[in-house]
């Protein structure tokens, strides 16, 4: 685990050693608040590594008490502890208090010293031997110098306590088992509508930070769970505003909501999260269409439904009534109301997802394809923009995740959006593509031509 104050170069050694873009870099104290997790490989011996928010030292973050308390947490969880410090700003208070929390914890220290490559570092490198860590290496997370000794040192550790040894039996020992398929999940919305509550209940623990200040949350932070022998990757996301906003909220939210919109396009599933007690809004349905267009499973989550009871009977009808309205293209996404907060249906989640997952995976056979197909089509004959009568030769499924198949027709290279709207729903109900958009192809059937060749003479 990664730990240090605020703005050491915690989140650009991450994402150096994980080899990923997933830590949020930006020159403000306190950028990163939540503790991700990657793993990274070295030397055969495979770890997961932490990167926490910055403890103590100067932040203007008004969520730094709470970044702190989590970042306590984590170091009593984890094996072995690497404290970075700035060389550039010399040994401070705010190292020593660190230093002497880590020394409590009686967790391994590694002490490494970032931004050694800079002169300003020359003469406070010195002063960091102070706080009696061994080994100290000099780094620049920057630019990559020091950090191959540094995973060296984590290895070297690692193994001296058997941990790699352990590592490695568990490995193999998990080849042996039939490898089950992760199913990858991005909880999304607007700020504030309780995604982190929604992950935290999900893994039963106080995994992120939660607080009522809308943007708590800025890097995408997975995490694994295994449900009913089901794997999953849990994503919490930012909260995405409209695109006017978010150009005014600065640099760190800019990052935070590209890093939603990935997170989004590498889902299986996503999750959108809606406030059952404001209502759905225009952000929803636009954030609900990212989902669409990059095909993901979907399912619409009302939480917050605990503040909505004493609404009346009537109440569930009429609010998804209105998400229906709000979001026409998204008919085939179930919705759930839940509360994060009490955990109300909460366990209904999991179990759509799975459904939701296994649906955007389904195949069906060529035959039952063209039966069915010739079944719907005799009763409601396809039509196209430029003519009326045409006719459907064959189809099949061509791919999955989403569900795409081809029609072959004699005559179009389109269908009516309304018939095609109507194909849509027909495979969905009688093959249950439960909450998964499935894309259509037509085109029109070119009949080989035979070449007679002459005779020589």
């Amino acid at each position: 685990m990664l730990v240090g104050r605020p703005n050491v170069g915690k989140s650009t050694l991450f994402n150096r050693m994980t080899g990923s873009r997933r830590a949020i870099v930006a020159p403000i104290a306190g950028t990163t608040r939540d503790a991700l997790a990657r793993p990274v490989a070295w030397r055969g011996v495979s770890f997961e590594l932490f990167d926490t928010g910055g403890l103590y030292g100067a932040s203007e973050d008004p969520l730094h008490d709470l970044v702190v308390i989590h970042g306590q947490r984590a170091i009593a969880a984890a094996d072995l502890l690497v404290m970075l410090v700035d060389g550039r700003d010399g040994l401070v208070s705010g190292d020593e208090t660190i230093a002497r929390e880590l020394r409590e914890s009686n967790r391994p220290v590694i002490l490494a010293i970032n931004k050694s490559d800079d002169k300003r570092a020359l003469h406070s490198t010195m002063d960091f031997y102070r706080l009696a860590f061994e080994p100290v290496i000099e780094i620049s997370a920057e630019h990559g110098q020091g950090v191959a000794e540094l995973l060296d040192e984590i290895v070297n550790n690692l193994e001296a306590r058997g941990w790699g040894l352990e590592a490695r039996a568990r490995a193999e020992a998990e080849e042996t088992i039939e490898a089950a398929e992760e199913t990858t999940v991005a909880i999304v919305g607007r700020p504030n509508v309780g995604k982190s509550s929604l992950v935290n209940r999900l893994l039963s623990d106080e995994r992120m930070l939660v607080s009522e200040m809308p943007g708590t949350t800025r890097d995408a932070v997975d995490t694994p769970l295994t449900w009913h022998r089901r794997h999953f990757r849990i994503v919490d996301t930012a909260g995405m505003r409209r695109t006017g906003r978010v150009r005014t909220g600065g640099a760190v939210e800019l990052v935070s909501v590209l890093g939603a919109k990935r997170a989004i396009a590498d889902a299986d599933v996503v999750v959108l999260v809606v406030d059952a007690d404001t209502g759905v809004a225009d952000q929803d349905a636009a954030i609900g269409g990212e989902a669409d267009r990059a095909g993901r499973g979907i399912i619409i989550v009302a939480n917050k439904w605990d503040l909505v009871k004493g609404r009346g009977p009537r109440f569930v009808e009429t609010f998804d009534d209105e998400v229906r309205r709000q979001m026409k293209f998204l008919d085939y996404a179930p919705i759930l109301h839940i509360s994060a907060l009490t955990g109300e249906r909460a366990p209904r989640v999991l179990e759509t997802i799975d459904k939701v997952a296994a649906s955007r995976r389904k195949r069906v056979s060529t035959p039952a394809l063209n039966k069915f197909i010739e079944t719907i089509t005799a009763t409601n004959p396809p039509v196209s923009p430029g003519r009326k009568h045409v006719r459907i030769l064959y189809a099949a499924q061509i791919g999955v995740a989403p569900p795409s198949f081809v029609f072959f027709t004699n005559v179009a290279t389109t269908f009516h959006f309304s018939y095609q709207r109507y194909l849509v729903n027909q495979l969905r109900e009688e093959f249950d593509f439960f909450g998964t958009p499935i894309r259509v192809q037509v085109r029109r059937r070119v009949k080989k031509t035979r070449h007679r060749g002459g005779r020589g003479g």
